[in-house]
C-alpha cells in the first residue's frame, strides 16, 4: 500500500486523508493489529471479486490471509490518494510470485467518526487467467473458491515453501490431493492458482521441482546411467517424461548435457532453475 502524500485538492478533507494514509501504511508494514484498530465497529468491507461482505468479527482472518508475503508478492501504487469528502480512492497493482500474474485493484474507503466505515474493493486479474476473472463475471472463480486477490499471493508462497521445505515431489506418487491436504487448501483452490494464475499444470509444477532438485545433484553425475538414477531419486517415474522436462528446461538432452559439461561441471544454481 502506498505512503504517497499527494492528493487532489477538490473535496479534500485532511482528516479523511490522514486516516486512510495510516491505514495504508499499516498494510505496507504488515501491522495486523494497527489495521484492525482503524476499522469502525460497523465496518462493512465489500470484496467485489468474491462478491462478499466482511464485518468486524470476520476481518482479522480475512486481513491476516491477505497481508503481503515477503518477496512472493508486492503492492505497487498506481495513482495518488484521491479524497472527496469522507471517502478516499486509491489504485494499486498486486503482483504475485515471480510476476507471473497481477491484479489491478482499486478501493473506495469511507471514513466515519475517525475510523474506516466502508471499504469497497474491486480487483481484476490482468494476466494468467484465461477467463478474465474480473468483476464483470456473473460469478467469478475466486468467488466460488472463497478467495480474494491478495490471498492468492499467500497461497503461492505457502505452496512454494511446502515444496522447498518438505520436498513432496521426491515421492513418485505426489498428487494434488495430498499437497492440498498438507497445505490446508482445497484441490480446486490449488488447481486455480496453478492453472489460471501461475499458468502451469500441477504435474508441470511438480516436475519442475524435481528437475531443479536433480540439477543441484549433477556434479555427482558422470554417466547417463547415473543421471537416470538421479531422475528416479528426484521422483520421476518415467524416463521419457524426465527427458522431455530436461530438454524443455535446459534446451539439451541429458546426453548432450554430459558431453558439454563432463563430470557435472556446469553451474546448476541460479534463477534459471527456480520453480
Amino acid at each position: 500500500m502506498s505512503t504517497d502524500l499527494a492528493h487532489d485538492r477538490c473535496g479534500f478533507q485532511p482528516a479523511t486523508h490522514q486516516v486512510v494514509l495510516r491505514y495504508h501504511q499499516a498494510w505496507k508494514q504488515r501491522r495486523l493489529d494497527d489495521i484492525l484498530a482503524l476499522y469502525h465497529p460497523d465496518i462493512a468491507y465489500h470484496d467485489f471479486l468474491q462478491n462478499r461482505v466482511f464485518h468486524l468479527a470476520e476481518l482479522r482472518d480475512y486481513v491476516q490471509a491477505s497481508l503481503p508475503q515477503g518477496e512472493a508478492e508486492r503492492l505497487e501504487h498506481c495513482d495518488r490518494i484521491r479524497v472527496d469528502g469522507d471517502t478516499a480512492f486509491i489504485q494499486y497493482q498486486l503482483v504475485l510470485r515471480g510476476g507471473q500474474a497481477s491484479f489491478q485493484s482499486s478501493e473506495a474507503i469511507t471514513v466515519r467518526e475517525g475510523l474506516i466505515w466502508r471499504v469497497r474493493e474491486y480487483a481484476t486479474l490482468q494476466h494468467g487467467d484465461k477467463d478474465g476473472g474480473g468483476v464483470a463475471s456473473q460469478r467469478s472463480p475466486l468467488q466460488r473458491l472463497g478467495l480474494s486477490a491478495r490471498q492468492l499471493g499467500r497461497m503461492a508462497e505457502d505452496l512454494h515453501s511446502y515444496f522447498h521445505q518438505q520436498q513432496p515431489y521426491l515421492q513418485a506418487d505426489c498428487n494434488l490431493a495430498a499437497v492440498a491436504a498438507a497445505t490446508g487448501y482445497s484441490r480446486n483452490q490449488l488447481s486455480y492458482l496453478l492453472n489460471q494464475v501461475l499458468g502451469q499444470s500441477f504435474y508441470r509444477y511438480v516436475n519442475q521441482a524435481r528437475l531443479q532438485h536433480l540439477l543441484a545433484s549433477l556434479p555427482a553425475a558422470d554417466s547417463m546411467a547415473r543421471i537416470d538414477q538421479l531422475a528416479f531419486a528426484a521422483g520421476f517415474n518415467s524416463l521419457s517424461v524426465f527427458y522431455r522436462c530436461f530438454r524443455d528446461h535446459t534446451g539439451l538432452t541429458p546426453a548432450a548435457w554430459l558431453r558439454r559439461f563432463p563430470c557435472g561441471s556446469a553451474q546448476t544454481t541460479g534463477d534459471q532453475h527456480k520453480v
